[in-house]
């Protein structure tokens, strides 16, 4: 595993998903405190942090393909999409309020990435085989390099959890837990 070589400068740490709706699944307070040492590191050095959220303006903006495992439905609460309080989100980060599994897609987060300079990704959030998958085969078709923290991320087994750290993960960009991360930026 090679060290990693972060400039502050030119990296991004994207959060995937940690809004009230979401954190309440198994795993997702976990996922949050794992997530705080990174926004506060961050935060040190003056680096980039767009906090990601997926809601909906009035569903018909929502994807709706015709599926044999359709996606849960039901009512959510008002503050479903609100990012969760914990993580201290500040005027001068960065939201993006997505409408589909990728950050990318139908957003303005790479033109904002690439004002800034910015060519390296640190990912983390909710669900890993969802929102941050499908963010990150995005960012790698974009040419982003990334870094997955994969215990700041969790999703509905630790089949599909392990399946995207292990499989794809691994292909588009560097894999470490919270602790690797941190003793390698420091």
């Amino acid at each position: 595993m090679s060290a990693l070589q972060l400039d502050f400068n030119k990296t991004a740490l994207v959060i995937i998903d940690l809004q009230k709706g979401i954190v309440q699944m198994p795993g997702g307070k976990e996922v949050v405190e794992k997530t705080i040492p990174l926004v506060k590191l961050f935060r040190e050095n003056d680096g980039f942090i767009s906090f990601v959220n997926v809601a909906f303006h009035d569903g018909k903006d929502a994807l709706q393909p015709v599926t044999d495992a359709p996606a849960p439905s039901g009512e959510r609460t008002a503050d479903w999409a609100e990012f969760v309080p914990e993580l201290g989100v500040q005027p001068e980060d960065y939201t993006v309020t997505k409408r589909q599994w990728g950050a990318f897609f139908g957003t303005d987060l790479d033109l904002q990435l690439r004002r800034r300079g910015i060519d390296t990704i640190v990912l983390c959030g909710i669900a890993t085989n969802i929102g941050v998958e499908s963010t990150a085969r995005e960012a790698f078709q974009l040419g982003y390099n990334q870094i997955f923290v994969t215990d700041a991320m969790t999703t509905f087994s630790q089949e599909a959890h392990d399946a995207s750290c292990s499989f794809i993960f691994p292909r588009i960009g560097k894999v470490r837990t919270l602790e690797q991360f941190l003793s390698d930026v420091h």
